[in-house]
């Protein structure tokens, strides 16, 4: 390893088991400053047990993660969320019964902590906040609309801007287009090529399309190892990548 080159995520020799099943086995990944990764593999791949490992939902059996040359194994999970990551699930979690601008303001991290809460004030700086946030995720004509109003999409668009309050330095998707039309698929695209300055982005994500058209490198997981990692070009003309994975 080159400890000159910039990276902003180490992980190395990282594995976890479940009843005696390697879900990951030995993984060496690295993510670079304001790089888009994305990972694909088949189901069973280990690809959310990286993220689940990487966020602190699951507790590896070996190996380190560091992030910004702080280890994040044995942190939990609201001290990795604080320390500048952020993780989005597949189904959106937004609060239904708030608006956008609520849901966005809920997520401002001076409110989220008990006395933060307590104290905390709808500032200029916050309302400003969540106007820019609301503009990079296209909900900006929909401030006042309720969460249960949205379209699948835009909820994912919304909670996206949830983690984006947050300025997370790693934000991580899962399935971000997942259930998506046509074009929420392409302006999600968009809006991932537009919030990525500034940040690293890991995606899991099924659509080759898409990932075509936001990955700068690609990791194609297969049994909880790397089978092959490189541009989409490279994967999609990987013999061992089709045989295992883009051949079905």
């Amino acid at each position: 390893m080159n400890a000159k080159t910039d990276f902003l995520l180490y992980i190395e020799d990282l594995g976890v088991s479940f009843d005696g099943f390697k879900a990951v086995d030995g993984l060496n990944l690295y993510v670079e400053r304001n790089e888009l990764r994305v990972i694909i593999g088949p189901n069973g791949a280990g690809k959310t047990t990286v993220l689940d490992m990487i966020c602190g939902k699951t507790q590896p059996t070996q190996g380190s993660i560091r992030f910004k040359d702080r280890e994040l194994v044995g942190m939990a999970e609201h001290q990795i969320v604080r320390s500048g990551v952020g993780r989005k699930f597949q189904t959106p979690s937004i609060y239904e019964n708030l608006t956008v601008f609520e849901n966005l303001e809920v997520s401002y991290p001076k409110g989220r902590s008990v006395f933060g809460s307590l104290a905390f004030r709808t500032t200029p700086e916050v309302v400003e906040r969540i106007h820019q946030v609301a503009e990079q995720i296209f909900l900006k004509e929909a401030l006042d609309l309720e969460g249960a109003f949205l379209s699948h999409g835009q909820k994912q668009w919304l909670e996206i801007g949830m983690l984006l309050m947050q300025e997370p330095e790693l934000l991580m998707l899962d399935e971000p287009v997942a259930g998506m039309s046509a074009p929420e698929r392409e302006k999600t695209a968009e809006l991932l090529n537009r919030i990525r300055k500034g940040r690293s982005i890991i995606i899991i994500e099924h659509d080759m399309e898409f990932v075509s058209r936001i990955a700068d490198t690609v990791t194609v997981l297969h049994l909880g190892k790397i089978l092959a990692e490189g541009s989409m070009q490279e994967i999609q003309h990987n013999p061992n990548v089709i045989e295992v994975y883009l051949g079905h």
